[in-house]
């Protein structure tokens, strides 16, 4: 064996290798979440909002009101209406995201016709907003949080913000007041406003389920204590710090940063440690979406 072909062959140990059980695991896991946030979106539309003549935003809601104006079964709509953004988001983001997007348009599809002649749990509108709002957002975030997608509206805004001075945010915010205005020609004002109700719910309930209930955040603290207050923050949080190299703007001193991450339940014991070591320290905190790797583990705060 040469040099070259031994080192070759060291760097190929060193890399990470996933067991096949490992990637079976990962894909049935993958799977049962798709099918579960496709079933539950089925059931937020056919038990809740649909009818009570509510609509969601985005390409969901649209087939809702042309299901509802050419008395055409939602799930065809749905299918038809989100092909063209299969397409897309293959050539845009990818094989793994179109196949996993099919599936749970299929899915929902399916669902949707099969849930068709279930009678309703309530007839009250704003019962239907609330949870079928709350049921929509677990179910989209579900699926968005496993690799697929349930409404390709987000994949029109990422391509609209590319060519105009928009963010995605805002791209979509438009579509969705556009759609759910347009819910009051259909159906009527007074559904319209309860069809907003729970698109705002289905909206916040999708962050949490993305982020989770125990949500981390990031921490960076400036502080001349550094060494105590970082051993302070291992101590009793139990959590590892990371110290970064600074460098002040207007003084021009050296400075060492703490860099540690926390949940969102640590925040107030966090602060009291470094008030404890620095009454004037400067510390800044930030919402993360996702923590893997090191050595973030939860403890008991004493």
């Amino acid at each position: 064996m040469t040099v070259s072909q031994q080192l070759f062959t060291n760097e190929e140990q060193k890399k990470p290798q996933k067991s096949e059980a490992f990637k079976r695991a990962k894909l049935v896991q993958r799977i049962v979440m798709i099918v579960l946030g496709s079933a539950m979106m089925s059931v937020a539309l056919e038990i809740f909002l649909v009818p009570n003549q509510l609509i969601d935003g985005g390409i969901t809601g649209i087939s809702i009101m042309i299901s509802h104006i050419f008395h055409i079964p939602l799930g065809i709509i749905l299918t038809l209406l989100n092909l063209p953004f299969l397409v897309i988001g293959y050539k845009q983001i990818g094989k793994t995201f179109a196949l996993s997007t099919l599936f749970a348009v299929v899915l929902m599809s399916i669902g949707t016709q099969l849930l068709h002649p279930v009678d309703p749990l309530t007839g009250e509108p704003l019962l239907a907003a609330v949870f079928g709002g709350v049921i929509l957002g677990v179910g989209v975030g579900l699926v968005v949080r496993y690799g697929g997608s349930l409404d390709g509206t987000e994949i029109v805004a990422i391509l609209v913000s590319k060519k105009l001075p928009f963010s995605v945010g805002e791209v979509v915010m438009f579509f969705n007041l556009f759609i759910l205005s347009g819910a009051g020609f259909v159906f009527g004002w007074n559904n319209a406003m309860f069809s907003l109700i729970a698109y705002y719910i289905a909206f916040k309930v999708i962050d949490v389920t993305l982020e989770g209930l125990d949500q981390s955040k990031s921490v960076w603290i400036i502080s001349d204590k550094f060494r105590d207050i970082g051993e302070a923050l291992t101590e009793r949080l139990g959590r590892g710090v990371t110290y970064l190299d600074g460098e002040g703007g207007f003084s021009g001193d050296n400075k060492k940063v703490i860099f540690v991450v926390i949940t969102r339940l640590e925040e107030a014991k966090l602060k009291a440690i470094v008030e404890d070591w620095d009454t004037e320290a400067f510390v800044a905190i930030g919402n993360i979406h996702d923590v893997k790797g090191g050595r973030f583990k939860k403890k008991s705060i004493h």
